[in-house]
């Protein structure tokens, strides 16, 4: 995985000189216009369920080829009208059939349907650029990874998507990783079970780190959950809200598996 990782981020700094020269194409008149609360939408409180992120990712480096037959707008819609608290859209096109564009098809499906459901831009974020075009194209939140950024940049990126309308999702894999977002001031805080330098999925670690984040942040478990039984476990945990990504990616109709994974967050 290390290799894919510095292939992705090789791609992406290439990517990202191109961004620079392109002008920002805006999709929305002003900032996050709907006043979508992102960490309201995902923070659970005392006695109620696990929150669930739902994603569309079309591939991905370890699973190949996954789900084309909704259209991107057609899947974020069943995702919310089936319960999901939020959407993750990814948006790298070399590795993940993802696009820009994707945000605004989701974005403008659920704002033409009513549904105040945030959408995530989950991206390799390294610059500012690419903030900006996660804020144009309608994304209310973004992804922000701490293992592919150091501290004064991480803490820059930050800054400059809230000042965009955006709240950063700082993703961490350990604790040393989540000390670094919260110097950075992140408010939401996913802990990735899986190392992405060795593809180990480690739970019972996500699940230490997740407890040591402070009861002000809002804690998400990133990554592993491919049913009701993992879902209910994860709501047993401090977890605000959980990803669900690969296992819905795989259905063509993802919704008798979503409503099973939202009934287990009771648990």
């Amino acid at each position: 995985m290390t290799n894919v990782l510095e292939d992705i981020l090789r791609t992406k700094r290439e990517e990202i000189d191109v961004l620079a020269r392109t002008p920002c194409v805006r999709s929305r008149e002003g900032v996050n216009p709907r006043g979508t609360s992102v960490a309201s939408a995902l923070l659970r409180g005392r006695g109620e369920p696990l929150r669930l992120l739902t994603e569309i990712k079309r591939r991905s480096p370890s699973a190949g080829p996954l789900s084309t037959t909704l259209s991107v707008a057609d899947r974020a819609l069943v995702y919310a009208r089936a319960g999901a608290s939020m959407i993750s859209v990814l948006c790298d096109a070399r590795f993940f059939d993802g696009a820009w564009n994707h945000v605004t098809e989701a974005r403008s499906a659920l704002d033409a349907a009513g549904l105040a459901v945030p959408v995530l831009a989950k991206e390799f974020v390294l610059d500012e650029r690419q903030v900006e075009e996660a804020a144009a194209r309608g994304a209310d939140a973004i992804l922000l990874i701490v293992r592919i950024l150091d501290h004064d940049r991480l803490a820059r990126l930050v800054e400059r998507a809230r000042a965009a309308g955006l709240e950063p999702l700082v993703e961490v894999v350990n604790e040393d990783e989540l000390s670094a977002a919260l110097d950075a001031d992140a408010k939401v805080i996913g802990v990735n079970a899986r190392d992405l330098d060795t593809l180990v999925m480690d739970p019972a670690r996500a699940a230490q780190v997740l407890a040591a984040i402070p009861a002000d942040r809002v804690g998400v478990h990133l990554s592993g959950l491919k049913g009701p039984e993992d879902v209910a476990a994860v709501a047993r945990t401090k977890a605000d809200a959980a990803l669900m990504g690969e296992a819905l990616m795989r259905q063509n109709d993802p919704t008798p598996l979503l409503r099973s994974m939202l009934e287990a967050t009771r648990s």
